[in-house]
């Protein structure tokens, strides 16, 4: 479980979604994988980290947290490492045209 009482004061904002996220209470392992995990051990793994984000009420804030510090492990907000990539590549995708656009 994470604790959150030592965080900096001055940013609580910025980190007061974890104390209401569903993870907490889970296993920490479930949301990341260990070294050689592969195929089955691996999808079963990420299925059921995805299942308590399904339920968790923050799980926007999440997933807008791992993609802004681009979090390189584990499932967050639903996502798994490669989703989250995918997410980043299709959004510099969008930038990228909209910058052109307005050029």
């Amino acid at each position: 479980m994470t604790n959150v009482a030592r965080l900096p004061g001055a940013f609580e904002q910025y980190w007061d979604w974890q104390s209401h996220a569903a993870c907490r209470e889970a296993d920490s392992g479930l949301f990341f994988h260990p070294p050689g995990e592969r195929n089955p051990a691996h999808d079963d793994r990420d299925a059921a980290a995805k299942a308590v984000c399904a339920r968790c009420p923050v799980r926007v804030a999440c997933l807008d947290h791992a993609l802004r510090t681009r979090e390189p492990y584990g499932v967050w907000g639903g996502l798994s490492e490669e989703e989250r990539a995918a997410a980043l590549r299709v959004r510099r995708r969008g930038l990228a045209a909209r910058s052109r656009i307005a050029a």
